[in-house]
């Protein structure tokens, strides 16, 4: 009979560690993902800011250490976790590769929480925000020119191979000629360029030179190629 008590007590005692672990690893992580959202918000620097994200992030940061701690040192859970996880499929894009470590971020801080690593999570999450935030100040990695868009509108009956070479050799480093297209029921071509400008060049520059060539038509530059 006091075995069996024993044996209660035991189950008992484990219970109430294993809910004060799960609490505080949820408790950390939350906080954690909330230190790293931050971190992604103020370094953002795409056009298509998603909310959704950033909830997605804190809420796989927390599930991911819930996870940890239902595992544990079962494998045939660990196993069946995984079938489990394998029919879900994620069917959104993302449009920003840096998104996707940010989503491994979460995770791998929400993992050191459950397997009970508390401190390596906190100095882990606040050494690699301190890391991605001195990367956006310094602005490390960037082009020293950025990619670039132009449309050129020309008249139907003007020879447009060549036409714009000796323009583009002066103020671009780099150009390619990625669609033509008739325009105005046919009576106008419309020339889609990917470009490079050189250093120093302004684009009214590359502009007003290209307008005497194709008869003050219409000119647009895009400065959304390549980025997000």
């Amino acid at each position: 009979m006091d075995s069996i008590l024993d044996v209660v007590r035991h189950q008992d005692l484990t219970t109430r560690v294993t809910l004060i672990d799960g609490f505080l690893a949820v408790f950390l992580s939350f906080v954690l993902a909330l230190i790293i959202t931050q971190v992604y918000k103020r370094t953002y620097k795409g056009a298509r800011y998603s909310q959704s994200f950033v909830h997605t992030v804190i809420m796989m940061s927390v599930v991911v250490s819930i996870i940890m701690i239902v595992i544990g040192n079962n494998i045939a859970v660990a196993f069946g976790l995984v079938g489990a996880f394998s029919i879900i499929r994620f069917r959104s894009a993302m449009s920003d590769p840096k998104d996707i470590a940010f989503i491994f971020f979460g995770m791998a801080s929400g993992i050191a929480c459950g397997l009970g690593f508390y401190l390596l999570a906190i100095i882990f999450t606040l050494s690699l925000c301190v890391l991605v935030y001195l990367l956006y100040v310094f602005d490390y990695g960037k082009a020293e020119s950025e990619n670039r868009s132009m449309r050129i509108t020309i008249p139907e009956n003007l020879q447009f191979e060549g036409v714009f070479d000796d323009i583009f050799d002066e103020y671009m480093e780099h150009r390619s000629l990625t669609r033509v297209q008739t325009t105005n029921l046919g009576t106008m071509i419309q020339l889609e360029y990917d470009v490079v400008m050189k250093s120093g060049v302004k684009d009214k520059d590359v502009m007003d030179a290209i307008r005497e060539r194709n008869s003050n038509l219409n000119i647009s530059i895009n400065y959304a190629t390549g980025s997000y």
